[in-house]
């Protein structure tokens, strides 16, 4: 503690804390970097029609994620600052809003092809891999040693 009772705050510490804020960011990065790698064992697998639907499918998560970190943004401000710029239907209508989209996309491919409604499932799954990517990061992090 310092002289004013307050703990302080360790370089680590401020390394890790750094590092966990820049954690959505870099999820997304993992995400565009591994729906680009994909895209070879989705033709493989499905042909072009898997392409096209993992492609759709890695752009609505894509979309999803970045709507879910900002709608979590926006819940956490509405809920901390009584004053807030950010109205509550709004934060509800734009969680709606993203499960919508995924139906929509989804009706219309799984209409088109069993195939690339496939390739939709794995693109779909890409923020499950950025997640455990992240996760290995940081678990990284914490145990390396200065």
């Amino acid at each position: 503690m310092n002289d004013q009772g307050s703990p302080e705050t360790s370089a680590s510490d401020l390394r890790l804390e750094a590092l966990y804020v820049r954690a959505i960011p870099r999820m997304l990065r993992i995400m565009l970097g591994a729906s680009v790698v994909l895209l070879v064992p989705a033709f493989r697998f499905y042909g072009w029609a898997g392409v096209v639907g993992f492609a759709a499918g890695a752009a609505v998560s894509y979309i999803n994620f970045l709507a879910l970190a900002r709608g979590v943004e926006g819940l956490a401000e509405r809920i901390v600052n009584q004053q807030s710029p950010e109205k509550g239907r709004k934060i509800v209508l734009r969680f709606l809003l993203r499960y919508g989209l995924v139906a929509v996309v989804a009706y219309a491919i799984f209409k088109g092809s069993a195939w690339a409604f496939r390739g939709f499932l794995w693109g779909l799954c890409l923020p499950v891999a950025a997640m455990m990517i992240e996760a290995g990061f940081e678990t990284y992090a914490a145990f390396r040693r200065d």
